[in-house]
């Protein structure tokens, strides 16, 4: 355990962004399931892609994941997507 003070505020702190990032990435990756599964319907798969990638995008934009990482996700999805629709 920390006796610094400002340590103590930083540990608080880390632990809050840490809970934060945890619950977007576990959001991230239900929707991607989302996208996923529903990806041969007409009118649900679409609004369910949106939303991953609206997700991905957000992540990315608050720093949760690099924002390469999140245009490979993104192309990854949309190609998978792409196959099953396809298929």
């Amino acid at each position: 355990m920390a006796n610094i003070r400002s340590q103590i505020k930083r540990n608080r702190t880390n632990e809050k962004r840490r809970q934060r990032n945890r619950a977007i990435k576990s959001e991230l990756r239900t929707r991607v399931k989302t996208a996923l599964a529903t990806a041969g319907t007409e009118g649900a798969g679409e609004e369910a892609l949106r939303q991953a990638l609206k997700r991905i995008d957000k992540a990315a934009t608050k720093g949760v994941i690099h924002k390469n990482a999140a245009a490979r996700r993104k192309s990854r999805l949309m190609r998978a997507v792409g196959r099953s629709t396809a298929a």
